[in-house]
């Protein structure tokens, strides 16, 4: 005989299961056992339908499915007996919910035993409808549940006004018909009946504004004295915990007079005394005590306002976070930041043990205290707040000093009251915690040290002490780098002193050993040795005696396997070499950076409106000038696809560069839309290139000089090149590295049709002339080849002279070297270059180019600039 047949018991079925060893075999006694289930139900077994009832609960909470046992429940609910009735809705209550369909089968079942004559069978009903009631049961059942209220047995009118809160929910419209008997629950002597009729009443409140009118007018008066009653009332056994009569009626209570007092000024005045009674006579040495002193606290906090009452609600949570319990000090941390809101000077007396708690060795309870503290900071508290976290900052966790850093510099940044005490702060942050911040911190401190032009050399001393001590910290190594490279001649003289600080012996030597470190050290990242060999770039036309020891340090990465330093090293190696006089124009100090702009950005306030400032000009040596918002379309640094409105700037780098990319554009052929742009020019005073299969990192980041990850700060320009006429090519192994000086490929003079394009005056002044001539390489439509052609005008000759050239983003240029670098007067002779560039969109976007063309004119340097955009249209 199968053991698992239709009349096991449910324990022998329990025992069983539990004596699998595996889930496969717990999986083979639940389909025997449904298998069995099945087989009963299908024979319509009466007597054991109750036992089978059970067990498919059992399995239902288990996990495996029982929805072949629904109709089951609906056929033990319409038995007459109450045991297979409360088996029947407990099962209906377990095995379906109010989105079954099969659940409408049931009303016509509870409405029956909702007016039974057995009140456990109306119990029962009750308790169903109050778990399973849909919006169609409410409406239907709403009638028989509103008179029950009114029951004699108070057991009944309990569960009757917990069904009621189910159907209000789900009903809200029927609210009305439950106000006047939800009222009369509130003067019940019974404490279970008085608890679910104040929580009615706090739910009729909450979804209608008429029963909120009503309750307030009849009832606030009532439920004071109710309350305070309770307060003083005598020790009753039945409801005693811990010393405190009923503490769950105490907080459903305070609940109902939180709503009932918010946004009501006479109702809050009615509440204030027994509020301040609740809030001293409560005992707070227990767990019970606690919980009624909090819900006491909320409801002074949200009713309306009463100075006195919430000075003491806040001193009761300064108690809070003095307790031992970590759940009582993370709420009174909590309610802490909500009232902080709306009456921050008494909370500001609790500040030194809110500091306390930062300390604290519970994570949640530290993370909280932090935010806490950060709402408390203000002009006037700054500094010593400031400087307690610091202090702390040194003995942290690992884990916690994410947070606390970034805490720390968004107050510094926020509050800092002078430049100096600003720098100094972040100094100490960087020197504790410099790997934790983020890189947009350390940007902004570089914007603060650029337009503190009295704090230069006081910032570059203090960091060379900070880098001593902390070499390890890599946020401030970079800091370090960057100052050294462009202020170092004022820390080895001692430049700028102030009356605070001590003079410092730094020779040229110790200031290169700074930058050096930074590319030496095995630690540091892309970033930080990029940055250290633009500082000893810097520092070869600073300290012109250390010039070779620095060319050795940058020379021996010409083999680097890293493609940005390998090309760093080669172009930089090369400007030092053979660039003499170009040099200090390259390396001079970067200009004051917008700091406004840049900080306005951070926070993400800056509006629309900021593209409305003044189109600003770039002033150019020679004196001509252009607009700039031309040349931010020119290289196109937003999307291809999407348009980017116009605003004020686009990132760091053009805070570097000072220009203001807000101008409008000038009326032109192209008709150009101004976009903002990370990486603008990036500069155009770069050396060189490489070619556009290689890395796009280049010599463009001697004038950028930007602290972002090198490789991606470059990638806003797809191609950027300038070729110094008549210089050497670098020495590299591969010819494709075109850097101050290259190869010049073979060009086709034709394209694959055998046409020859139109030539162009790409750019005419009065003293010089350019043209381009056309041609397309065989099979690749998409690759423009072109000869440009100068012509002088005037009757000087120029000498020294350099073509550079930009594209935008979706375009790749590569230059050849120029045929010469003298060009004669008169139209006597001219200079040739080629020119290769590569339209990644062909056919969709045209040619445009910036030029900038420097000669030199009886040893006077000119710099002439222009825009290319006559291109023919079929390139």
């Amino acid at each position: 005989m199968n053991p698992f047949y239709s009349g096991t018991r449910l324990r022998d079925m329990i025992r069983a299961i539990r004596a699998c060893k595996t889930a496969a075999e717990e999986r083979a006694v639940i389909r025997k056992e449904c298998a069995a289930i099945r087989a009963s139900i299908d024979e319509n077994d009466h007597d054991y339908r109750h036992r089978n009832l059970a067990k498919l609960m059992f399995i239902h909470m288990l996990g495996y499915p029982t929805h072949f046992g629904q109709m089951e429940c609906l056929k033990l609910i319409a038995s007459a007996g109450f045991p297979e009735k409360r088996i029947g809705y407990l099962g209906l209550m377990l095995l379906l919910d109010e989105r079954q369909e099969v659940l409408m089968l049931v009303t016509n079942s509870l409405k029956q035993d909702l007016n039974h004559s057995n009140q456990y069978i109306v119990g029962l009903a009750l308790c169903a409808l109050g778990n399973i009631c849909s919006a169609e049961m409410a409406r239907d059942l709403a009638p028989e549940v509103e008179r029950l209220l009114q029951f004699r047995d108070p057991n009944i009118r309990k569960k009757a006004a917990l069904c009621s809160i189910r159907i209000i929910r789900k009903v809200p419209d029927l609210a009305e018909n439950f106000v006047n008997p939800a009222a009369s629950l509130l003067k019940e002597k019974h404490h279970g009946v008085m608890i679910t009729g104040v929580q009615l009443c706090t739910e009729l409140c909450k979804h209608s504004s008429e029963a909120l009118e009503y309750f307030r007018k009849k009832s606030t008066e009532a439920m004071v004295k109710t309350l305070k009653d309770l307060v003083n009332s005598p020790y009753a056994p039945e409801y005693d915990i811990a010393g405190i009569t009923d503490p769950f009626l105490h907080i459903r209570m305070l609940r109902f007079l939180r709503v009932l007092g918010q946004g009501d000024a006479d109702a809050s005045d009615c509440m204030n005394d027994i509020l301040a009674q609740v809030a001293t006579k409560t005992e707070s040495n227990k767990n019970s005590g606690n919980a009624i002193l909090y819900e006491c606290v909320e409801t002074i906090m949200s009713i309306e306002d009463s100075g006195g009452l919430r000075v003491l609600a806040i001193n009761i949570l300064g108690r809070f976070l003095s307790n031992r319990d970590n759940n009582i000090r993370y709420v009174a941390l909590n309610m802490l930041m909500k009232a902080i809101t709306v009456d921050a000077q008494a909370v500001q007396r609790h500040r030194t043990t809110i500091l306390e708690c930062v300390k604290d060795s519970d994570a949640s309870i530290r993370k909280r205290a932090l935010d806490l503290v950060y709402l408390l900071v203000n002009e006037s508290n700054v500094k010593p707040l400031t400087k307690e976290l610091i202090d702390f900052l040194e003995v942290a966790d690992q884990e916690f000093k994410g947070d606390l850093t970034a805490k720390i510099c968004s107050i510094v940044a926020k509050y800092s009251p002078e430049k100096i005490w600003y720098i100094d702060q972040m100094l100490k942050v960087l020197s504790e915690a410099g790997n934790f911040v983020k890189d947009e911190v350390w940007h902004a401190l570089i914007v603060v040290i650029s337009n503190a032009s009295d704090l230069h050399g006081y910032t570059v001393r203090t960091l060379y002490r900070a880098f001593q001590r902390s070499s390890e910290q890599e946020s401030l190594l970079r800091v370090a780098v960057w100052c050294t490279g462009e202020y170092g001649d004022m820390l080895v003289n001692n430049i700028g002193m102030l009356d605070i600080e001590d003079p410092i012996v730094v020779t040229e030597s110790d200031a290169v050993d700074v930058a050096e470190t930074a590319i030496k050290r095995l630690g540091s990242d892309l970033t930080t040795k990029a940055m250290g060999m633009i500082a000893l770039l810097k520092l070869s036309s600073r300290f012109p005696s250390c010039s070779e020891r620095i060319n050795n340090s940058i020379v021996q990465y010409k083999g680097s396997l890293v493609l940005e330093l390998q090309q760093r090293s080669i172009e930089f190696n090369s400007i030092i070499a053979s660039h003499q006089k170009m040099r200090s124009v390259l390396v001079e100090r970067m200009p004051v950076l917008d700091e406004a702009t840049f900080i306005g950005k951070r926070a993400g306030s800056m509006t629309g409106s900021a593209s409305t400032s003044n189109a600003a000009a770039i002033n150019l040596p020679n004196g001509v000038s252009k607009s700039s918002a031309p040349l931010v379309d020119l290289l196109d640094l937003s999307s291809d696809d999407v348009p980017v409105p116009s605003s004020s700037g686009g990132g760091f780098i053009q805070d570097l560069l000072g220009l203001d990319l807000s101008a409008a554009p000038e009326k032109s052929g192209s008709n150009p839309t101004p976009i903002s742009g990370a990486d603008v020019l990036l500069d155009l005073l770069s050396i060189g290139t490489s070619p556009p299969a290689q890395s796009t990192a280049s010599a463009t980041d001697i004038l950028s000089n930007q602290e972002k990850s090198p490789t991606s700060q470059l990638d806003g320009l797809s191609s950027l090149s300038s070729l110094s006429a008549n210089k050497p090519s670098a020495a590299v192994s591969s010819p494709t590295i075109d850097l101050l000086g290259g190869l010049s490929p073979n060009l086709a003079s034709e394209d694959e049709n055998g046409s020859v394009y139109p030539s162009i005056v790409a750019y005419e002044s009065g003293s010089l002339r350019i043209t381009f001539d056309f041609s397309k390489t065989a099979g690749s439509p998409q690759t423009t080849l072109i000869l440009a052609t100068f012509k002088n005008l005037s009757p000087n000759s120029y000498t020294d002279f350099i073509f550079q050239a930009a594209v935008p983003k979706f375009l790749q240029l590569h230059l050849d070297s120029a045929s010469a670098s003298t060009l004669p007067g008169s139209g006597n002779g001219s200079i040739t270059q080629h020119l290769r560039v590569t339209n990644s969109q062909y056919g969709k976007k045209h040619l445009v180019m910036r030029l900038r063309i420097a000669y030199k004119v009886d040893d006077k340097d000119v710099l002439e600039e222009g825009q290319v955009s006559n291109f023919p249209r079929n390139l």
